[in-house]
């Protein structure tokens, strides 16, 4: 899948992420919670939610709104 949103459990500005990834009628993305992942929590814990391009392996960090997610996603 191309796009990934990083995220965790609990977290209000994950849930505005969803509402503004489908105000922008975001395709398709595979969510990715970081909170039992060592690795992904060091990465991405301060950060989250991260939405992240996998081909071009860039990544959009909060906050955004819809119209950098249709920029972001092209």
């Amino acid at each position: 899948m191309r796009l990934r949103l990083f995220q965790r459990d609990d977290c209000p500005l994950c849930d505005e992420a969803l509402a503004v990834l489908a105000a922008a009628r975001t395709p398709e993305f595979e969510p990715v919670w970081i909170d039992d992942d060592p690795v992904l929590e060091a990465r991405y814990g301060e950060r989250v939610p991260v939405l992240r391009d996998e081909i071009s392996e860039t990544e959009l960090d909060w906050p955004f709104d819809a119209d950098r997610v249709r920029g972001f996603v092209g």
